[in-house]
């Protein structure tokens, strides 16, 4: 499965929706009667950011956790080589490769699962079917974004973005997908929240954006904290003015 002084570091400016682009439209969400996985995804929508999480322990990766929650996160992300990521989970996520981490990552209080690509077994697997758990899974085509969408993914994971074309990459499948909600993922960092929200993504995965290697690798959790803070600074500016 896929948080001091800022020494060294400058912070972002504040976000900016591009000139002449009018923002798309965000779903309006009737809260009342929701399933768990709808819930879920509302969590998702509304605060724009998906913080992924790995360390090389699990008291690491709880202390780098409480720091980025801290910060203003409010979903999180925790990868699957992180030792001891069943006992760290709870109501956090797991990326997951197959059904025997998906069911495993579920009974640890995983309240959703994310994968790099589409995994067959985890769709197909009860809880995602009777909406219990919220299942991301990652695409990277319009053809593989369509057929998640269609196997019923309520929101699809782009990746590797910014390999594909960041930002425009985005824009550019909206225009044909405006229907299906997708996390922007790999290589985003936290001045450039706010342009992928604007152009259509209805969430950002930040690894490394906010748990920094240097910072996790010092303990320096006051470091993460502010990144944290100023990346839900980015995301909460601009889903303001959708």
């Amino acid at each position: 499965m896929e948080i001091g002084s800022l020494k060294g570091k400058a912070l972002p400016p504040p976000c900016l929706l591009p000139q002449n682009t009018a923002p798309p439209l965000r779903p309006r969400i009737n809260f009342s009667q929701l399933s768990h996985a709808d819930h879920t995804l509302t969590r998702i929508q509304t605060s724009g950011i998906i913080a992924c999480l790995r360390a090389n322990t699990a008291e690491l990766a709880m202390e780098a956790a409480r720091a980025a929650l801290s910060g203003g996160i409010t979903v999180l992300e925790i990868v699957r080589s992180t030792p001891g990521v069943f006992e760290v989970l709870k109501q956090l996520v797991g990326t997951v490769l197959n059904i025997e981490d998906a069911r495993k990552a579920v009974g640890a209080g995983a309240k959703f699962l994310m994968s790099p690509a589409i995994v067959k077994d985890v769709i197909d697997m009860d809880g995602f079917q009777n909406g219990e758990v919220l299942y991301i899974p990652g695409a990277m085509t319009p053809t593989e974004i369509l057929s998640a969408h269609d196997s019923g993914a309520k929101i699809v994971k782009v990746y590797p973005v910014s390999v594909l074309g960041g930002v425009q990459y985005i824009s550019a499948l909206k225009k044909p997908f405006p229907h299906i909600s997708m996390v922007a993922s790999q290589g985003i960092t936290i001045d450039s929240v706010g342009e992928y929200i604007a152009n259509g993504a209805s969430s950002v995965v930040l690894s490394d954006a906010i748990f920094d290697k240097e910072a996790m690798a010092q303990n320096n959790f006051i470091v993460i904290r502010q990144l944290a803070h100023f990346a839900t600074l980015q995301a909460s500016q601009v889903l303001e003015m959708l």
